[in-house]
Parts: C-alpha cells; sequence; structure tokens
C-alpha cells in the first residue's frame, strides 16, 4: 500500500483521495494546505495522521512516499522540484506545467533519480473508453480528421464577470480555456492521432489576456482535427471522428467519454462500457501498478505523451498571443 500526501483541498482532490482509497492500493498519511482549518477538515475526514501549512516541512517530515498535487497550475513546477528533492514520487495534475522549459527542468531533475515517477494525471487516457476510440480509429476505413469538444461554463466566471481574477483565468496562475480543458482534447489528438504539422488556436480573449473560449486546427498530412474548448460557454454538441462511410461519435464530451457509438449508414453499435462512477479510479490503478512494478517502459510512454501534451499547448497559446507569468519568468533567467 502506498502512503500518500496531498496539495490541496478543493474538489478535485477529494475525487482522487476517494479514487485512490476505492483501490485499496494507496493509504492519506499527510495534507498540506495553507489554511490548517481545510487541513484538519480534510485529514478528519479521511483519517490522515498528519497536516501541514508549511510546504517545505510538508516535503521534510510528511509520512508519505507518493505526492498528489492539485494545487494552481502555476505551483505545479516548484511544488514538484521540492517533491523530487524530498525523493516523493509525483502525480501532478493536469496541466502538469506551464511551459516546455518548465517540463524540461523536471525531466532533467528525474533523470538524476531514477528510481522515482513523475505523472500527469490526465485521467482520461487511463479510462477503458479511451482506449475503445483508440482502437476503433484503428479500423477505420479512412481517417479523415475530428472535431473534438470540451468547453464547459465555470462558476467562477461569475467572479471574472463582477472584477475578481480567479486563479482559472489568471495569466499569473497559468489559467485559460485550453490549459485546463483544452489539456483533455490535446491529449486526445496527440494519442489519437499522433502529433500534427501545423497548428493554430483562434482563441476568444478576456481584457486580461486570457481565453475564455477558442478553436484549434490540427493540420495532419492527410485531415484536420478541430479543438473547440471553453469555459464562459457549455456545448452538448458530441465530439466526432470521422472514417470514409463510418463516424465513431464520443457522447457528452471527449474528455469524460461517456459513450462511444460507430455509425455506419443506418447502423448504428455501442462501443462503450458504462464509465466508473469515480472516473479518476483507473488513473489511480495505473500509477500504483507502475510504480510497484516499477514499470519503466510505460512511465516512459506516458512522460512521452505528456512532454507532447505540453508541447502543443505552449505553440497554440503561443499563435494566439496568450502569455503567463511563467514565461516571462522563464525568459528572465
Amino acid at each position: 500500500m502506498l502512503k500518500l500526501g496531498i496539495i490541496g483541498t478543493n474538489f478535485i482532490t477529494a475525487q482522487f483521495i476517494e479514487a485512490a482509497l476505492a483501490t485499496g492500493n494507496y493509504q492519506l498519511t499527510t495534507v498540506y494546505s495553507r489554511s490548517q482549518e481545510k487541513a484538519q477538515a480534510v485529514a478528519d475526514k479521511y483519517q490522515a495522521s498528519e497536516t501541514f501549512t508549511d510546504i517545505d516541512r510538508f516535503f521534510a517530515e510528511g509520512a508519505f512516499e507518493v505526492v498528489y498535487i492539485a494545487s494552481p497550475n502555476s505551483l505545479h513546477f516548484q511544488q514538484a522540484r521540492l517533491a523530487i528533492a524530498a525523493d516523493k514520487h509525483v502525480i501532478v495534475e493536469k496541466p502538469a506545467f506551464s511551459n516546455p522549459t518548465e517540463m524540461a527542468n523536471i525531466t532533467a531533475l528525474l533523470s538524476n533519480k531514477p528510481h522515482l515517477f513523475l505523472f500527469e494525471a490526465a485521467r482520461h487516457i487511463h479510462e477503458p473508453n479511451f482506449k475503445v476510440v483508440q482502437t476503433a480509429i484503428k479500423q477505420l476505413d479512412k481517417l479523415q480528421g475530428a472535431v473534438l469538444t470540451y468547453m464547459k461554463y465555470s462558476s467562477r466566471y461569475d467572479k471574472f464577470l463582477a472584477g475578481e481574477e480567479p486563479n482559472i483565468f489568471s495569466p499569473s496562475f497559468s489559467g485559460g480555456a485550453l490549459q485546463d480543458l483544452g489539456v483533455y482534447v490535446v491529449y486526445d489528438a496527440i494519442a489519437w492521432f499522433g502529433a500534427p504539422e501545423a497548428t493554430h488556436y483562434y482563441a476568444s480573449l478576456l481584457p486580461n489576456g486570457i481565453d475564455g473560449r477558442g478553436t484549434a486546427i490540427l493540420r495532419y498530412a492527410d485531415f484536420d482535427v478541430t479543438l473547440m474548448v471553453g469555459k464562459n460557454a457549455t456545448s452538448y454538441l458530441p465530439s466526432e471522428i470521422y472514417g470514409l462511410k463510418e463516424t465513431l461519435e464520443l457522447g457528452n464530451n471527449a474528455a469524460d467519454l461517456q459513450s462511444v457509438k460507430l455509425h455506419r449508414g443506418s447502423e448504428t453499435k455501442v462501443l462503450s462500457t458504462p464509465p466508473e462512477t469515480n472516473p479518476m479510479i483507473a488513473e489511480a490503478q495505473d500509477f500504483y501498478r507502475i510504480i510497484t512494478e516499477n514499470d519503466r517502459a510505460a512511465a516512459a510512454e506516458n512522460a512521452q505523451l505528456s512532454r507532447q501534451v505540453n508541447q502543443l499547448l505552449y505553440d497554440l497559446r503561443r499563435s494566439a498571443g496568450i502569455v503567463f507569468a511563467a514565461d516571462i519568468e522563464e525568459q528572465k533567467k
């Protein structure tokens, strides 16, 4: 059983804790939050034995082997560095890092600690229906492109409209629709179709320079893939992948993959299986297996995909003129 420490006390952290505990392979031991009250509430709920409000003490004294990082995006890099220095395995919530420079720095640090594992928690790529789509694409008569959609109105956009700047809509915290929701469909595109030859992101920018929503075009040799993402509007359109006489329909959105259907003329075949109630169970199981079995091949495959996603997110942002504080800091060094 792996001893788990967590950074963050939000809803996504609770979902991961519950998924990890449901596998029977993790024990939550340690909780970090800047607020002692919040840290203690999580510790009490899930029977963790210790809490910290000092991040250095958390890593130096915490009785855990693997840390799950679910802080604001811009903090992932420094916290992952501290984790690696403290000899902890790392699960960092998507998007793992703000730009390729941060990603390269973490990769270099890990090369000096080959016994450690670091995973980006892109939970949907571990789910059975993701792999169903992957297999179905290979069986299409001719791949002619795709439209992948994930647009979901954020309650925090109301605060933005009221004059506040929540982390997820802030360039200081590496926010925006592409980073928060677009990361899912970028993972889809690279895992299913490979790296594109050319890209552009047509972003609908908010007054502070962050994207509220946008459309990305990924150009491949023989087809295009369109990505539609947003946090200030909601789409109810299914995503589709086009063969010649066949179409794969991805129900709900291209991240949750509640259903996968293959249409051919008047015939429809359901390919998907009912998803887990908690969508993070599959990734928690995979991370445990890779760590305990020391599966370096699987870890390397995950890391390569994560680096490709990080680079594509950066390229898309640059094409739309979206600049994070983290980008400016890296340029100063």
